[in-house]
């Protein structure tokens, strides 16, 4: 198996490095973080325990009710590639295809998207120091091999803007090519329905989901968007193309994932409708599009989204009732308005 090799320690900036890699801002608010970070490290420290004896053995990890509120609890670093690989599915292809990642990479070459790919690679998390050239090692080549390995798997995708800060999480949490790439396989191939095709149908039909959703459940919300004329694509596209990377703290979207790889897609709703739901009142506030859209980038900051147990146990009370069926509906009736307007 081909492995990115371990980044280095963090340099001597120290506290101004985070465990992944990751600058924080001048404005970081250490006492804040210290004071969530030592009521969490012991509820980490209790489900590590618990984690370590359910991956006793061999066996493998079946998708059981108990993993299921394992995982909503949060799964620890140590556990959560072998985690993600097993209820994702992601681990039973690697077997069943082995060295297929190697012969991907070389096999025959595609200078279009070797191009495309080259261009992003230095816009992918500048603020991380193991995707800087000057590191040692640098991980940008193993995201590079990982993103073309997966658009010459799946041609009909090839590289899309927003993959590549995807397989940059992959690569950190794993710390291997070939698990990176059948995580990304998961997503891009089962768990995010046609998000990244050349009409990316899939994303924009979630994208009418949510604001269909918030209709329902939050309709001065819907309002407030609908009454000025704003898209929700102006507001939440990222969220979705991006699976909230570079939108909320890195340990909140690892616990998100957690979730994504073993329930699906309807988690990123919870998530959208947790965030809507939590600032309605300040967003209800707005007085135009610019201010809109400002309220929109500020619900994804603060000690809300930093203290993410408190956040997830939110996803799963806020949104109320949310099943697959409902969102399997939506998604008929507004793939079906979409491609109407074509």
């Amino acid at each position: 198996m081909r492995r990115a090799e371990r980044s280095p320690a963090p340099p001597a900036c120290g506290l101004r490095v985070d465990p992944y890699g990751f600058e924080r801002p001048e404005d970081f608010d250490y006492a804040a973080y210290d004071e969530f970070l030592s009521a969490y490290l012991a509820v980490l420290t209790r489900r590590a325990l618990k984690w370590s004896r359910l991956l006793q053995g061999d066996s493998g990890l079946r998708r059981t009710a108990t993993v299921k509120r394992y995982i909503r609890k949060g799964v620890p670093l140590e556990h959560r590639a072998r985690v993600w690989l097993a209820v994702s599915g992601a681990q039973a292809q690697m077997e069943q295809n082995p060295g297929y990642y190697q012969r991907l990479l070389r096999g025959e070459r595609n200078p279009e998207l070797e191009e495309a790919i080259r261009t992003d690679l230095s816009r992918t998390f500048p603020d991380n120091v193991r995707f800087r050239k000057m590191a040692q090692p640098c991980l940008q080549k193993a995201l590079s091999d990982v993103l073309l390995a997966y658009g010459l798997h799946n041609p009909g995708v090839g590289y899309c803007q927003g993959m590549n800060f995807i397989a940059g999480y992959l690569i950190l949490i794993t710390k291997s090519e070939e698990e990176s790439f059948w995580l990304l396989d998961a997503l891009i191939g089962r768990i995010l329905p046609d998000y990244y095709g050349p009409a990316m149908l899939g994303l924009k039909t979630d994208q009418e989901v949510l604001a269909e959703l918030v209709r329902v459940k939050l309709p001065a919300v819907a309002a407030l968007l609908d009454g000025h004329g704003v898209l929700w694509t102006l507001v939440v596209s990222r969220w979705f193309i991006c699976l909230f990377v570079d939108i909320l703290p890195v340990e909140t979207v690892l616990r998100i994932w957690d979730c994504l790889f073993n329930e699906g897609s309807k988690i990123i709703f919870r998530v959208a409708l947790t965030l809507i739901k939590q600032h309605e009142a300040f967003i209800l506030e707005a007085t135009g599009v610019p201010d809109i859209c400002d309220k929109f980038r500020q619900i994804t900051r603060g000690s809300f989204v930093v203290e993410c147990h408190t956040f997830m146990q939110k996803i799963f009370s806020h949104p109320g009732s949310l099943s697959m069926t409902t969102i399997t509906r939506l998604r008929e009736s507004c793939r079906a308005a979409l491609l109407a307007q074509r």
